[in-house]
């Protein structure tokens, strides 16, 4: 169940123009999930109607690369802090306001109107959600910015609040739904700092982090929060009905925090922070569980979209969790059978997929693919992920305490 987070914002605030407008959350990929954007648009329509008016800063090539090095806890995180505040910007989402006013423009914007098409294009550009990016990468005279797929979707226009308060365009380089990020790109010459990523296998639980981002918007652009690790490789079930490899975390994660960064104790980004649980399936409140990206798998992503401006991925045909942290008594709940205590369990397998014309079989588990050892979905799409559609894969599964090998040719999504 989804949790407005306008029960965190009772107090509207003002924006240009002194319009006062409320704040709204923004849903992100995960049932039962809310993202960390916060969105103006709607809720501003609505009083409307009612009257109311220092690594990687020189980089030469357009790839991005996992650091060597990896810290464990300790020390204060001030030094972090400073390693990243001034590639950590806000990321402002601006949609064409229609002509239209009152209720029937905020019936337009929720759920839209053909009639009105004419007017939405040449309207003017407004707020429509914030959220947060990092600065990654400079080079060809441009900025990199990663940032949350959800943060820019369904933009007319981007702009990025540099860290210095300076405001500049922003060019959508690309996007990914089903991993829920995205890249931006702005001036060469606005870049002051550049983030560097960590290397997010080797993360731990109990491992000291600081979430960096503009929770509730630019208005509280640079906001730190700091927090541990509960989990550095939770898999969540998406909306789509996928799975996402996650790190959990107790740092706080607001509206507005989406595509922050998550931070080590080295000043290194392990993960871009990208939703939270807001309640249970039984509508229990619940604090201090946010998710975020983990930096291996972001690398792979951001680098693939800076080249092809889209993900176009191989896969297996099957849904999977890793068994890697699942606690003994929730195993019997997800109906796993295997006893082994990692790789890939396989829950279901498409009919006609690639796996399935493989013989791969659902209560499978997935230990090796091309050889190499897979404890996770992230390692297991990074494999996966280097491939082509066509491609041929050796899969190891365990079935029945015995390793089976299989030649799966990898379909597209």
């Amino acid at each position: 169940m989804v949790e407005n987070q306008n029960n965190n914002q009772n107090q509207p605030r003002k924006k240009s123009g002194n319009k006062i407008i409320a704040t709204a959350a923004i849903v992100g990929v995960v049932g039962g999930l809310v993202g960390g954007g916060v969105s103006y648009y709607a809720m501003g329509q609505m009083n409307n109607g009612q009257g109311n008016g220092a690594a990687q800063t020189s980089i030469s090539s357009s790839s991005s690369k996992v650091s060597e090095k990896s810290a464990k806890n300790g020390g204060t995180m001030t030094a972090a802090y400073n390693d990243v505040k001034g590639a950590v910007v806000s990321v402002i989402n601006l949609k064409r306001q229609s002509a239209s006013s009152g209720t029937d423009s905020l019936y337009n914007s929720l759920f839209g109107d053909d009639s009105d098409s004419s007017s939405s294009k040449n309207g003017k550009l407004e707020t429509y959600s914030e959220g947060s990016g990092v600065v990654y990468m400079k080079s060809n005279g441009k900025g990199y910015i990663v940032t949350n797929n959800h943060v820019i979707s369904g933009s007319d226009a981007v702009q990025v609040l540099l860290a210095n308060g300076k405001t500049v365009n922003a060019k959508v380089v690309g996007k990914d739904s089903t991993t829920d990020l995205a890249v931006l790109s702005i001036d060469a010459k606005y870049v002051t700092q550049t983030a560097q990523f960590g290397d997010s296998k080797h993360l731990e639980a109990g491992q000291t982090v600081i979430a960096v981002g503009s929770p509730l918007g630019s208005e509280y652009a640079s906001t730190v929060t700091q927090g541990i690790i509960s989990a550095p490789a939770r898999t969540i079930s998406t909306s789509s009905g996928n799975q996402q490899t996650v790190i959990q975390t107790d740092a706080a994660i607001n509206p507005g925090n989406s595509g922050g960064a998550l931070v080590n104790s080295a000043g290194q980004v392990i993960g871009i922070n990208s939703m939270k649980l807001a309640q249970s399936s039984d509508g229990t409140s619940v604090e201090g569980m946010g998710f975020a990206i983990p930096s291996n798998e972001v690398v792979t992503i951001v680098n693939e979209l800076v080249k092809k401006g889209k993900i176009t991925r191989p896969q297996l045909g099957v849904r999977v969790i890793a068994l890697q942290g699942i606690p003994e008594g929730y195993r019997s709940r997800l109906k796993i059978k295997s006893n082994l205590k990692n790789g890939i369990y396989i829950a279901f397998v498409s009919r006609n997929g690639s796996a399935a014309n493989a013989g791969i079989k659902s209560g499978d588990v997935i230990t090796k693919v091309d050889g190499k050892k897979v404890d996770d979905v992230a390692s297991l799409h990074s494999i996966l992920y280097s491939h082509k559609v066509g491609d041929t894969v050796n899969v190891t599964v365990n079935r029945n305490g015995k390793d089976v090998d299989m030649k799966v040719k990898l379909e597209g999504n």
